[in-house]
């Protein structure tokens, strides 16, 4: 038994050493995707493209929730001299008003945020890309997207946003 003991021992001891000798060979790259979302062109213009496809939907709820604003603050000050059935009317109205005002900015903020991440799922793709290309021709072992802490010497972001902005 201490003979089998004494072979798994130096079995580990060689198998540390060889790790040893090849993890000096191992190259490790890290990328930070916010930056990516941040700095890339392409990030950039999908930003500048979502603006101005929503731009216009964005600026009718603003301007119908100033305009339930408004109408609001007119009944606040109008409610006391109001008949009853005239207060009850208008107060019904402001809460369908109020209704329709949250559903359109629900559908608007969900189909925002489904364009949102149809255009960011693009950017990532093409980083995914660009990504795979530059461990294939330096010969990166393994390439993270996320860590919590990264040497600086293994942050390749600079790397795979100047291949990202050259590559369109």
């Amino acid at each position: 038994m201490k003979n089998f003991s004494s072979k798994i021992f130096l079995g580990l001891v060689i198998a540390v050493a060889g790790f040893s000798a090849s993890a000096q060979e191992f190259k490790v790259g890290v990328v930070n995707l916010d930056r990516i979302f941040r700095e890339a062109n392409s990030a950039k213009a999908a930003q500048t493209k979502l603006e101005q496809e929503f731009s216009k939907r964005e600026k009718e709820l603003t301007d119908l929730g100033a305009q339930l604003k408004t109408q609001s603050d007119k009944f606040e000050r109008e409610a006391p001299t109001l008949a009853e059935s005239q207060r009850t009317l208008r107060q019904r109205q402001l809460v369908d008003q109020d209704r329709t005002f949250q559903t359109k900015r629900r559908e608007f903020q969900e189909d925002l945020s489904a364009r949102k991440n149809e255009e960011l799922q693009l950017v990532i793709e093409r980083a995914n890309k660009v990504v795979k290309t530059l461990a294939e021709t330096e010969k990166y072992d393994l390439i993270l997207q996320e860590s919590v802490y990264v040497n600086p010497k293994h942050d390749i972001t600079d790397k795979v946003i100047k291949a990202l902005n050259a590559s369109k």
